[in-house]
């Protein structure tokens, strides 16, 4: 076995599709001490997380997870149906339904460890052998799994192909219908259809299943998301979102009617079958809420829209020429997550090792996260970044791109 798997190591290398990891060694921020794994530590301007609010080193936030250990301890003990559902898990499903309350009045709230849990769990629990599962073709890989994992039918459309998906569903005949999708669509940036999408799963009696990992935080009234972004309301809704992207902390949520969040405790093996996240994780998840609801959350996603404005005015004045000549494109995505499609996995890889040189970490995506031939520097802002961080971001993509053969 050992052979077999150095030498498909020995494959993906000769691809430029190795993974690598790094070693953070200060707070996730815009400037950030990381120590690669060849070289020693360098501080480094990172475009690279999904903190979108620059909230996971928020003081207050640092000091609401002090204050849970010392109340609750340092872990659960055991799952959420043995002893391990704390109060503090219960206020924080209580404070998730509370803010996502307009999406309907019977809305309950269930947490989990991580996002690629809830979806696990969501996928699984409701993908029964009397269901089909309508999959957009660009979903997360978490949402991929959990709809392999299932026992429904999968059928998996081309991205937003909204006529295509009409068409195969109608003539679904099976008695019950999951449109998955997510919200923002994290290589992307792009947003599903949502609108048009619900309406669909209301003419053909189906349920729309949104991943609102990138959405939740950032977008719509409060920070409420992405079905909030849209004006959407419906009993046929299920709506995940992650604690760990804009909230700055961790965790999941699955917010749905509470039929569903009842047969989720009932039948989600990832929710039953697991030790619960620690008590202090969701004391600071519940302080997040608040601050991303407060007046300062409403300044952080305003000063993170006029970022992406300034960078995407920036790209044709500053880089115009040069995205010509090379035939980069940068998507078409009005949210944190910017991807500057380069084409080819080695193009990527020494664009970003060439902004690195510069001092910028600015990770490149490769096959099989994104399609083959569209190989991209997946390009991330926070709230914590300032426009003269946008300006280097721009002058140093030039630099970058002139000096690559």
């Amino acid at each position: 076995m050992l052979k077999h798997l150095e030498q498909q190591l020995a494959e993906r290398e000769a691809q430029s599709l190795r993974r690598h990891r790094r070693t953070a060694e200060t707070a996730c921020a815009p400037l950030q001490t990381v120590t690669a794994h060849d070289g020693p530590p360098r501080e480094l301007l990172a475009f690279c997380s999904n903190d979108y609010l620059g909230l996971a080193n928020h003081p207050l936030l640092i000091e609401a997870l002090a204050e849970g250990a010392r109340r609750y301890g340092a872990g659960s003990g055991a799952s959420h149906l043995v002893s391990g559902h704390s109060r503090a898990h219960a206020l924080l499903e209580d404070d998730l339904a509370e803010m996502l309350s307009p999406q309907g009045p019977e809305l309950r709230a269930l947490t989990f460890c991580t996002g690629y849990m809830a979806n696990l769990a969501l996928l699984t629990a409701l993908g029964d052998a009397e269901t089909t599962i309508y999959a957009d073709l660009l979903n997360h890989a978490s949402l991929i799994d959990g709809a392999r994992l299932a026992k429904a039918a999968v059928y998996t459309y081309p991205h937003n192909d909204l006529a295509g998906l009409e068409r195969r569903i109608a003539a679904c005949s099976t008695p019950r219908k999951l449109i998955v999708t997510d919200g923002v669509f994290s290589m992307d940036g792009d947003l599903a259809h949502l609108p048009e999408l619900l309406a669909l799963a209301e003419r053909h009696d189906a349920y729309l299943i949104v991943d609102d990992a990138h959405g939740f935080g950032v977008l719509g009234a409060q920070g409420r998301g992405v079905l909030s972004h849209v004006g959407l309301c419906s009993e046929r809704l299920i709506c995940m979102g992650t604690l760990g992207k804009a909230a700055g902390v961790a965790g999941a949520f699955v917010a749905a009617h509470r039929t569903v969040i009842d047969w989720l405790v009932q039948s989600a093996r990832a929710y039953i079958y697991t030790t619960a996240q620690p008590p202090a994780v969701a004391h600071a998840v519940s302080a997040s809420l608040r601050l991303i609801r407060s007046d300062e959350g409403a300044q952080r996603r305003r000063h993170l829209a006029t970022l992406i404005a300034a960078f995407r005015r920036g790209v044709p004045e500053v880089l115009g020429d040069l995205m010509s000549a090379r035939g980069w494109q940068l998507a078409e995505s009005q949210t944190a997550i910017q991807p500057l499609i380069v084409g080819r996995s080695d193009d990527a890889l020494a664009l970003s090792a060439a902004l690195e040189l510069q001092g910028l970490w600015v990770p490149a995506i490769r096959p099989p996260t994104v399609p083959s031939g569209s190989a991209r520097l997946r390009i991330t802002f926070s709230a914590a970044h300032g426009l003269g961080d946008v300006e280097r971001l721009l002058l140093a993509l030039v630099q970058a791109g002139k000096g690559m053969t």
